[in-house]
Formats: structure tokens, C-alpha cells, sequence
């Protein structure tokens, strides 16, 4: 199988993806943590359990870089991206497989992400080269005003494992493009195609301490190490809003810049003059992506009541036919969850509404004894005391909210901590407009159930993070400005 030969190439003989020398390390070779296959349980490798005194050595490496590889010219760092782009793409099938074995997503959805991350450095190899000052008018002709920006510095990049790939890319290519060197920690779930990335990164020509991979089980302590260490100046996570709040403490003694894109609970509203068939599309693509295991997953559907019938009959039968299983199958629409933690808490959400009064219209169970697979889920006659309307799933529960006032829903859409993204469909305009605006979101899709693009700003507003990644917005969150005033001219 590919997996096997990818996992050979990359864990066996590590110069097929480049020299991993430098990042296998550990100042405790005993100790190792486990990566498993969530579709079997089968062991896929035993890695180095890196500690926080491995954390500092990578950090060290990475200010020792620093100056030398901020001094490179655009261009040349631009070229060794776009090297690095390339290597991926020619990788693409291998590091599928190895994101498929570890984390259980489609195989087709495998090569989709691979796709998705090698355009965000392909993006950013080209952004590396549009990184424009300014020239300010003067208040008096012997001085000049003059605007540049500088590299942050040292990065501490802290990456989920629900979207292991294309996370790494979205945090490293832009650090890179702007001059940063880079310390990344890669989900103990998810480390190995994390791996496998870095290692053609070296490939591909990244100087020595450019690009520091720390495989690690105590995600907490390492952490804490690159919160704390002064050598880090920017910290950059995706994750839970839990998680986030706790690196947020531990970045405030020192100031330190932060990106966060956070957790969600992400609305998907379904007005009375939509397009009905588009809209269950939309929202099959909104939930159903990676077995429902994304920040901008739809967790909550809301209805009008006077399509509410037709929306959820036909929405229905579409969750009905979605095949569930191992990710190399070749029908499968739906993989494992990561774990047994999320597994009892896609239960625990059921149990609740069903407790509470909802009406399971389809799925509701786990299945088989092996792995982590739920049945794809259709929930209805739902209210908003219930913990599926309050809380973010992250797996295959889709929960309908019949409503009646387009500006009820909207305030109901809105009550929540979070607001990462939102998503509705309507034909009117002047409705579009209206909601599109109204909505307390980073992110909104209308009429569509995907919107992520390397070219757009991706981020949350409230308690769902800080910054954006893609875009050239994306870049400027690894960028100082300084301000030079010239003067005796």
C-alpha cells in the first residue's frame, strides 16, 4: 500500500524526504510517544517524546538563524519556497497516504489538503517579494519620513491535527516569506506527514535553524517553553479557545505578539427565498468536510419554518447515503474521529438532545468495535438548551433549528462567544447585504459551504482568535513596521 511505502521512506530512510538529522533528536532517547491509525488502532510509529529542554536547543538554533536568514533578499527566499512548493507536489500522493494513516480523512480529501497546502506556499513565495514600505510627506524639507518593515523574529508555531498539512503551511510559508525562523510543535495525534513536510523543507534548501520540528506528547509544557522564552518574539496556534486563553496568559509577561484562530460554532442559516437543493449541498460541504472535525464546520442549522419540512427531508436523505470508513476506501465520504475523547463527546451531545426532547431523524450511533467511526447524524426539533446549540461538536451531528424572524435568528446567531464563521443562503439582495453585515463573524459564506482560499484573510473575531492567516494580510502578522525619521537633508 502507499502508506506503507511512504511511512518507510519517511520513518526508515529519512533521506528520501530530505535529512531529518536535525529534528529527530531528543535529550531523552528513551523517551517516545505512539502515533496510531484512528481507523484500526494500528501503531504507525513510535517517536521521539521531545521535552522542554529540546524545545529551548531548537530555539537557540532558530535565533542563531535568525539574523542570516532575515538578511537573504526577497527573492532568494521566494526561490527556496517556491522549491519547497514543488518538492510537496511531487510528494502529494505520499504525504496523502501518511495524513490519511494518521489522521483518517478521505484519501480524496487527503490530496485536497496537500493540494491546499502547497498553495499557501506557492502564495506566500510569491507574497515573500511585495513586502513595500512607505514614504511619508515631511513636515519640513530637510527631513524624510520613511516607513520599512522588519521580520518579527523567532516564531513558535503550534499547529492542530485535524488539518495537519495545510496548518503547517498556513503558519510557516508566511513566517519564512517575511525573514522568520520558525520552531514548530505538530499535534501528537498528527506528527507524521508534519514530518515528512519539514523534511523536503530541508530538501529544498532552508538554512540550518531555519525550520525546527519538535515531535512532542506534553503539548502543555512545550508550550509553556515557547510562551516563556524570551527568544520567541510571536506565537502562533491553532486550537481550542481553552487552549488559547492559556497561551495567552503565559505570552503577557513578555508582550509577545500573538496569532490564535480559535475555536467555533459556526451558524448555518437557511432563509425562506434560498435556493433549497444549493443550500443542502452547502451545507453537506459546511458539515459533513472531514467528518465534521473543522474550526468553520456548520454546528448549528437554522431553518425558516416555512422550508424547514423540505430542508430537512432532503437534507436527510443526502446524510443518509454518505458511506462511512477507513479513509483508503475507495467509496468512503466519511473517516474516523481523532480519538476516543471525541467519540464520547459526539455521544454525550446526542444523549442530551435526545434527553431534552430532539428527534434523531438519522444516525445517532457509533459504529463497530474497531476504530473511531459515528454514524452521520440528523438531529431535529432542537432548542437552544441544548448542548449541541451551545457548543462546538467537531464530528458528524448536524442539529436543525426551525425558526420564524430572519431577526430573531440573527441575534441567535450571534449569541455566542464565538465568531469565527457563519454561513447563509438567500436570493434577495437587499436580505444578503443585511445579514452579511449583521452577522458577528470573521468569516461569512453566502450562498456556499466552502470559503477557505490561500488568497483570502482566514480568522475569527470575539473569543474565536486574533489575527489572519492566508492572504497578504497573513503575512503582515510576521512583520514589525519601523518608522525612520531623517533628518539634517
Amino acid at each position: 500500500m502507499a502508506i506503507m511505502r511512504a511511512l518507510t521512506k519517511h520513518l526508515k530512510s529519512p533521506k528520501a524526504f530530505g535529512d531529518l538529522a536535525s529534528v529527530d533528536g531528543s535529550t531523552n532517547p528513551r523517551a517516545q510517544f505512539a502515533v496510531h491509525n484512528p481507523s484500526t488502532g494500528e501503531l504507525l510509529a513510535q517517536l521521539p517524546d521531545m521535552q522542554a529542554a529540546d524545545v529551548v536547543i531548537a530555539i537557540d538554533r532558530a535565533d542563531a538563524a535568525r539574523e542570516h536568514w532575515a538578511a537573504l533578499t526577497a527573492r532568494e527566499r521566494s526561490d527556496i519556497l517556491w522549491k519547497w512548493q514543488q518538492l510537496i507536489v511531487n510528494h502529494s500522493d505520499d504525504l496523502a497516504a501518511i495524513l490519511t494513516c494518521e489522521m483518517g480523512k478521505p484519501v480524496a480529501e487527503a490530496k485536497s489538503e496537500i493540494a491546499h497546502a502547497a498553495a499557501y506556499i506557492k502564495w506566500y513565495a510569491e507574497e515573500a517579494n511585495r513586502v513595500y514600505g512607505e514614504t511619508i510627506p515631511a513636515p519640513s524639507t530637510d527631513r524624510r519620513l520613511i516607513v520599512i518593515k522588519q521580520p518579527v523574529g523567532v516564531v513558535g508555531a503550534i499547529t492542530p491535527w485535524n488539518f495537519p498539512a495545510s496548518m503547517v503551511a498556513r503558519k510557516v510559508a508566511p513566517a519564512l516569506a517575511a525573514g522568520c525562523t520558525v520552531v514548530l510543535k505538530p499535534a501528537e495525534q498528527t506528527p507524521l506527514v508534519a514530518g515528512a513536510m519539514i523534511a523536503l523543507a530541508k530538501t529544498a534548501g532552508f538554512l540550518d535553524g531555519v525550520l525546527n520540528l519538535i515531535y512532542a506528547s506534553d503539548g502543555i509544557a512545550i508550550g509553556k517553553e515557547l510562551c516563556s522564552n524570551p527568544k520567541v518574539r510571536k506565537i502562533s496556534f491553532t486550537g481550542s479557545t481553552e487552549v488559547g486563553r492559556l497561551l495567552m496568559r503565559q505570552c503577557s509577561d513578555q508582550i509577545k505578539r500573538i496569532s490564535f484562530e480559535l475555536g467555533g460554532n459556526a451558524p448555518f442559516i437557511v432563509f425562506d427565498d434560498a435556493d433549497i437543493d444549493a443550500a443542502v449541498d452547502g451545507a453537506i460541504q459546511a458539515k459533513f468536510r472531514n467528518g465534521g472535525q473543522t474550526c468553520v464546520s456548520a454546528n448549528r442549522l437554522y431553518v425558516q419554518a416555512s422550508v424547514y419540512h423540505l430542508f430537512s427531508e432532503r437534507f436527510t436523505e443526502r446524510v443518509r447515503q454518505l458511506r462511512v470508513g477507513d479513509g483508503f476506501m475507495p467509496d468512503t465520504a466519511i473517516g474516523p474521529l481523532i480519538d476516543s475523547h471525541a467519540l464520547a463527546k459526539i455521544e454525550a451531545h446526542v444523549n442530551d438532545a435526545v434527553q431534552k426532547g430532539a428527534m434523531v431523524r438519522c444516525g445517532g450511533r457509533r459504529i463497530g468495535s474497531t476504530g473511531t467511526f459515528f454514524e452521520p447524524t440528523v438531529i431535529t426539533n432542537v432548542v437552544g438548551s441544548m448542548r449541541i446549540a451551545q457548543e462546538e461538536t467537531f464530528g458528524p451531528l448536524a442539529p436543525i433549528i426551525r425558526f420564524d424572524d430572519p431577526d430573531q435568528v440573527i441575534r441567535e446567531a450571534n449569541d455566542t462567544i464565538y465568531g469565527l464563521a457563519a454561513y447563509f443562503y438567500a436570493s434577495n439582495l437587499k436580505r444578503v447585504w443585511r445579514v452579511a453585515e449583521a452577522l458577528e463573524y470573521g468569516m461569512v459564506g453566502i450562498n456556499t459551504g466552502r470559503m477557505s482560499s490561500e488568497a483570502a484573510p482566514f480568522g475569527g473575531v470575539k473569543q474565536s482568535g486574533i489575527g489572519r492567516e492566508g492572504s497578504r494580510h497573513g503575512l503582515e502578522d510576521y512583520l514589525e513596521m519601523k518608522y525612520l525619521c531623517m533628518g539634517g537633508l
